[in-house]
């Protein structure tokens, strides 16, 4: 029988539901990921790391792909992810563009060069002069290709730049519409391989690299303890990999549907160790986007120091 007493009960309860509802969708949280086909970031979605350790609070993780850096730099920017790595040269550009991201720990970087046709008469970076340049604009390969131009005692104004992301500046090479081309492993390896192509200088000759994990600033101020958590299971996955090299080169090829070769390649010119910002690596970062800045290819000047992230701060 229908009571007085039951009908306002009942009317509480359908009141009181949908709050409850907002509420435990408010509690809720998700850490989204963005990630290129490469590094740490590919191994621990592999090896479900981040999952291991946060689905038991209750915490999911969202895994997003990006084909380079800048793109993901535009996410994280917008808060469409949360977390996120590329090379020293997008967060850059981004903080020029006075992005809302912070870097939350930093990796060793290698594996990029300027590379030319195997039959091609350059022999030295010196000859790049006039000559036109496949680069990802705002990548590290870019970052590099300045560092090597400039090495060379030339400008960067002495070269033409063809702006072109991984892909098509792999299509631009193998016909030969470009003289060269600045870019990463796995492509680098990818086009020593099938393509024959030939090292005109590279990032070990250009000096420290460093890659990036980075966070949306709002995430990282509201949620410490899972940036904290993500970094620490980079590390540890981190150190697994340099332990690890065949069987991340076999987790790679599977990924990515490259040769095994071309990853095996790869990975005697990678480092997987994820570790806190230093003032070392501030420095090299700093050095970076000041030299960047006197080229023109960021309208102001930065300070690098005003976006990395301090843990508990």
């Amino acid at each position: 029988m229908l009571t007085r007493r039951t009908a306002v009960a009942a009317l509480t309860a359908a009141v009181a539901a949908p709050a409850l509802i907002r509420s435990a969708r408010a509690d809720a949280r998700k850490i989204r990921v963005g990630l290129q086909k490469n590094g740490v970031f590919l191994i621990a979605r592999t090896r479900r790391a981040l999952e291991q350790r946060f689905e038991p609070q209750g915490v999911a993780v969202e895994w997003l792909e990006f084909t380079f850096g800048p793109p993901l730099l535009e996410a994280l920017n917008v808060g469409s992810i949360d977390i996120g790595t590329t090379g020293d040269a997008p967060p850059i550009f981004a903080q020029a563009a006075r992005g809302r991201f912070v870097y939350a720990a930093t990796y060793p970087a290698s594996g990029a060069a300027i590379l030319v046709p195997k039959d091609s008469t350059l022999k030295t970076v010196a000859d790049l002069k006039g000559k036109r340049i496949a680069i990802p604009k705002g990548s590290s390969a870019h970052n590099v290709a300045v560092q090597l131009i400039e090495k060379a005692g030339l400008s960067f104004d002495d070269v033409t730049p063809a702006y072109l992301p991984p892909a098509d500046g792999q299509a631009a090479f193998a016909r030969g519409s470009v003289d060269a081309w600045a870019v990463w492993d796995p492509f680098f390896a990818i086009a020593e391989q099938t393509l024959g192509a030939r090292v005109l200088s590279s990032s070990e000759d250009a000096g420290p690299q460093n890659g990036f994990t980075l966070a949306n600033r709002d995430f990282a101020a509201a949620n410490g303890d899972l940036l904290k958590g993500v970094v620490e299971e980079f590390g540890r996955v981190g150190e697994w990999a340099d332990g690890h090299k065949d069987e991340v080169a076999e987790l790679f090829s599977a990924a990515t549907k490259t040769s095994i070769e071309a990853q095996r390649r790869a990975q005697t010119r990678t480092g997987y160790a994820v570790r806190p910002l230093t003032p070392e690596v501030v420095k090299t970062q700093q050095a970076n986007a000041d030299r960047f800045h006197r080229i023109g290819l960021i309208p102001t000047a930065i300070t690098v120091a005003d976006a990395v992230w301090t843990p508990g701060a």
